[in-house]
């Protein structure tokens, strides 16, 4: 018996059932952001309810504590005390910038620039998370010397980080490959 079926290549890269081609950069950074969001995720989910209940200051190293605190603003807790309409912008915000992160990511083809951009995704989606569970993300870091501290921050916030200097970095000091067929100017 002959089937009428059309039958595809099949395709190492397709999603199962879409036949979407998902580049080996764009799983990478996506599965990155999904692990930087569950360590964040759990990080904050045993520190706000088990650790620091009550919330306390536990001093770990002479440089290095464990706080609570509830951050309303953005990086170093700029613009904290803004109107209340803020506390809905600042999610959007986010949004966006997660999206064209990843419309980034899908068009990369380097893995470092998808596991940078993959951290930053990670670290967004944690704090989002947080902005729309707590309406503020949760603090905790505290790193500090001579009487000098940090402003807290947590799991999200240092993938962020480590993402943000991983692409300047990439930026700086990364030359992208020229195509074999281009001459260079030895007037070939």
């Amino acid at each position: 018996m002959r089937s009428n079926a059309i039958r595809r290549p099949p395709n190492d890269n397709a999603v199962d059932g879409g036949g979407i081609d998902v580049s080996p950069v764009l799983r990478l950074g996506l599965l990155i952001a999904a692990a930087v969001l569950i360590v964040d995720q759990v990080s904050k989910w045993w520190i706000v309810d088990i650790v620091m209940n009550p919330p306390r200051i536990i001093e770990l190293t002479p440089f290095f504590n464990l706080v609570m605190g509830w951050n309303r603003g953005v990086s170093f807790g700029f613009f904290s005390d803004a109107p209340g309409w803020t506390a809905w912008l600042l999610p959007i915000v986010a949004v966006v910038i997660i999206v064209v992160l990843v419309i980034w990511l899908a068009r990369a083809d380097r893995r470092l620039i998808g596991v940078a951009i993959g951290l930053i995704v990670g670290g967004a989606l944690g704090n989002l998370v947080d902005r729309v569970r707590y309406g503020a993300v949760a603090d905790f870091l505290d790193v500090h010397a001579w009487g000098y501290h940090w402003p807290a921050f947590n799991a999200a916030d240092s993938a962020i980080t480590v993402g943000a200097v991983t692409l300047v970095l990439d930026s700086l000091f990364v030359r992208p490959e020229r195509p074999k067929n281009e001459g260079g100017g030895r007037g070939h």
